[in-house]
């Protein structure tokens, strides 16, 4: 029920943006850290994949090696569809033998996609090259890239909910926005994040140097 995207810019930066029919599919399905990378765990989601990805990860250094880790260790793994992407830029997927409906993964330079019960083959493979071909921040990649997988037929039914989710130097989430129930959720989202990146650096300023921040621009703080 899940269409996704997981790339970076190449430069410490990782992110991933995501669609489904259910509501809040990026709490469950978006997985990052930095310094180390991101992972994705979609379909008949478990969370507790991602993690374990990003711990596999750090230790063996690999996209590769993490993956064939977790998935040589987890029970009822064909029912899972996993992506991961480390700190080179070097990407894995897999799908289990149970992944939901029509399916598909494809992957670029320093992004991968996948995504199930799919309206078509080709929607992860737009994603990648639409990620490959757009500029700008890597948040306004990553959503050009879902949109895309969303006109190349997306999911097979209508999409409800959306997320996109960065890390970048800092130990929290430099952006983290969500679409929980809508009925355009990438096209709020898109909104977002045009919303969001003005804003994003400053915020990540206010937490490390609060004395130098910029005011809030609310009453009271202008």
């Amino acid at each position: 029920m899940t269409f996704a995207v997981l790339g970076t810019d190449g430069n410490g930066r990782f992110g991933m943006a995501v669609s489904s029919s259910s509501p809040a599919v990026a709490a469950r399905c978006i997985h990052l850290r930095p310094g180390v990378g991101g992972a994705a765990s979609q379909n008949i989601t478990d969370p507790r994949l991602g993690d374990a990805l990003l711990d596999a990860m750090a230790k063996l250094g690999s996209a590769t090696a993490a993956l064939d880790e977790v998935v040589a260790a987890t029970p009822d793994i064909d029912y899972r569809q996993l992506m991961v992407i480390d700190g080179s830029g070097a990407t894995a997927r897999f799908s289990g033998a149970n992944t939901l409906g029509l399916h598909a993964s494809a992957s670029g330079e320093s992004v991968v996609a996948a995504g199930n019960l799919l309206a078509s083959d080709g929607v992860p493979a737009a994603m990648v090259a639409a990620f490959a071909d757009a500029a700008g921040e890597l948040e306004q990649r990553l959503v050009t890239a879902l949109r895309a997988g969303l006109d190349a037929g997306g999911e097979a039914g209508p999409v409800r909910s959306a997320g996109l989710a960065v890390v970048a130097g800092v130990a929290w989430r430099v952006t983290d926005l969500r679409v929980d129930w809508h009925d355009d959720p990438i096209g709020e989202l898109e909104r977002l994040v045009r919303l969001w990146l003005p804003q994003r650096d400053d915020y990540v300023g206010r937490a490390l140097t609060p004395a130098e921040s910029p005011s809030y621009g609310v009453p009271g703080d202008e």
